[in-house]
């Protein structure tokens, strides 16, 4: 048995659940409205719609005749929470690997302040040849 976040993302790694939840974010619609900009039969995208449910992304009510789909923004809330937490732990690694290169750069300079050394770059295109000293 998979949990909660687990059937998020599976659910996530669909662009067509992707949009349909894009669409779904802006207020309820219908099966119907939310399968017009897809080519696809009706069975497919309530297939689709089936995975977001299980997911616990999309809420379907009834209303007569009409069944509307809502987001339900808890999954997604948790899902970036766990996301969250990853990119601080990067975004801590990454500060500290930015530390160490301006050691590294203080220590090659001998200043206390890195230093920018300005990089020539080749030019592409047609002038290359030119650039090199050649004559075309």
């Amino acid at each position: 048995m998979q949990d909660q976040l687990s059937h998020t993302f599976a659910a996530l790694a669909d662009p067509t659940r992707r949009a349909i939840l894009a669409r779904l974010a802006l207020g309820e619609a219908s099966v119907t409205e939310l399968a017009r900009p897809f080519e696809m039969s009706m069975p497919a995208v309530s297939k689709h719609l089936k995975v977001l449910e299980r997911a616990g992304l999309i809420v379907r009510g009834r209303e007569a005749q009409w069944r509307p789909c809502r987001l339900e923004a808890r999954p997604l809330k948790d899902a970036a929470g766990w996301i969250e937490d990853y990119r601080r732990f990067w975004s801590a690694h990454l500060d500290a690997l930015a530390r160490y290169l301006d050691r590294m750069d203080r220590h090659q300079y001998g200043s206390s302040t890195p230093t920018k050394t300005k990089t020539s770059r080749r030019r592409r295109g047609p002038n290359r040849a030119r650039d090199k000293g050649e004559r075309k």
